[in-house]
């Protein structure tokens, strides 16, 4: 009998294993329908739904292994990681889906969000001042008009899978919809900066590497006391912090 493995699990929704199959525990009805619906209009690989019945969503697994895992070296070859860029660009070519996503976020909620989040982690002693005031300037540069595109929202490297230099499948989509392309590219390259050449390259066509480099902060800044409220370590080695501690 196949073992039941916890693959992610928090106060907001969980994700277990059962053999080849993966089911999604989400009590958010609007995400799994995000999910449901961007699976079924993404131009790039994606697991099949096998049956829903809220708040359960069962998917199967895809072929392949993640592309990597954040704080650990990736073992995907070049050719793995230009083939992600690839189908990034497929993806945002494509036609729009219906609703705004995580990426689409506007600038001015954005930058309010950004700016109460460093004062708490200034005040609650989460981050040294100058670490948090350094990266908030690094930040600024992603805050500029952009065009919608179809973006995942929350493509990390681990919701990437392959086998040997193929995409084989793109997973967790809840928070896909319209927003900023660069923000997939610098999610998918976050801690992972010795990659984005292969990445840019993949994706065909020049993009603006400083605001790569500022959604590298944005995203950091903006996880860090997310992450250790949920049980998880933005510490670790190769993780947000050392991300952030990258840009001083």
């Amino acid at each position: 009998m196949d073992e039941v493995e916890v693959v992610v699990a928090h106060s907001e929704r969980a994700t277990l294993r059962v053999g080849d199959v993966f089911l999604k525990v989400d009590p958010d009805r609007t995400r799994m329908d995000v999910e449901v619906d961007a699976m079924d209009l993404a131009p790039v690989p994606t697991p099949a739904v096998l049956w829903r019945k809220p708040p359960v969503l069962a998917i199967a697994a895809v072929p392949g292994t993640a592309l990597g895992r954040l704080g650990e070296p990736s073992s995907a070859s070049t050719a793995a990681w230009a083939a992600a860029g690839a189908a990034l660009r497929k993806l945002h070519d494509a036609p729009l889906p219906p609703r705004s996503g995580r990426a689409g976020r506007s600038v001015v909620a954005l930058a309010a969000e950004l700016d109460g989040e460093c004062e708490r982690l200034v005040t609650n002693g989460l981050l040294p001042v100058d670490l948090v005031t350094r990266n908030r300037q690094v930040a600024e540069a992603a805050l500029r008009p952009w065009t919608p595109a179809f973006t995942h929202g929350d493509l990390q490297i681990a919701h990437v899978f392959v086998d040997g230099d193929e995409i084989t499948g793109i997973i967790d989509w809840s928070e896909a919809g319209q927003g900023d392309a660069l923000y997939d590219l610098a999610t998918l390259t976050l801690g992972h900066e010795e990659h984005l050449d292969d990445v840019v390259a993949g994706y065909g066509t020049d993009v603006d590497l400083e605001v790569i480099r500022a959604w590298w902060s944005l995203r950091s800044l903006l996880g860090v006391r997310w992450l250790i409220e949920h049980g998880f370590d933005p510490f670790a080695p190769g993780c947000e912090v050392d991300v952030l501690k990258s840009r001083m």
